[in-house]
């Protein structure tokens, strides 16, 4: 009897195909091997913060916490030239507001002053030497000016 290589090749990848469409899961992989699958909670755990990624529910993003430092009633007006080539600029810090409420007094600042500027953390930064103008904006707004520094 003879027996072609072909047709045995052909059985070999019948079955296989036949046992992958069968054992689709783990789940069907341990109940052919007479075990109960493991049933898994999908939901993320609460208590570890350092997970980033899980196989069963892939990505997990936390939930980002902004915590303002309270204020101890003073804006403090600092200039500053470090690392800055030379260039002067006015440092506000101290006021203990959130993010939108900071770039809003920012814009209003840079407004009045006539120049440029940003919100870095929890401070804002306004170009040029404008502290008196600063001050009288920052005393209409309700605050106490402190100045720091020369």
């Amino acid at each position: 009897m003879k027996i072609r290589r072909g047709f045995i090749l052909s059985k070999i990848n019948a079955k296989e195909s036949n046992m992958k469409k069968n054992l689709s899961s783990l789940s069907d992989l341990a109940s052919a091997f007479g075990k109960a699958p493991i049933e898994r909670d999908n939901s993320a755990p609460a208590s570890d913060d350092s997970l980033v990624y899980s196989t069963d529910s892939g990505r997990i993003t936390q939930e980002k916490k902004q915590s303002v430092t309270p204020s101890d009633g003073f804006a403090r007006v600092r200039r500053e030239t470090k690392g800055r080539k030379g260039k002067g600029v006015v440092v506000i810090s101290g006021l203990g507001l959130e993010a939108k409420a900071l770039k809003e007094l920012a814009k209003k600042l840079k407004k009045t002053c006539g120049s440029g500027g940003s919100v870095v953390g929890e401070t804002i930064e306004v170009q040029g030497d404008k502290r008196d103008v600063i001050q009288q904006v920052l005393e209409k707004a309700g605050f106490k000016v402190k100045f720091v520094g020369g």
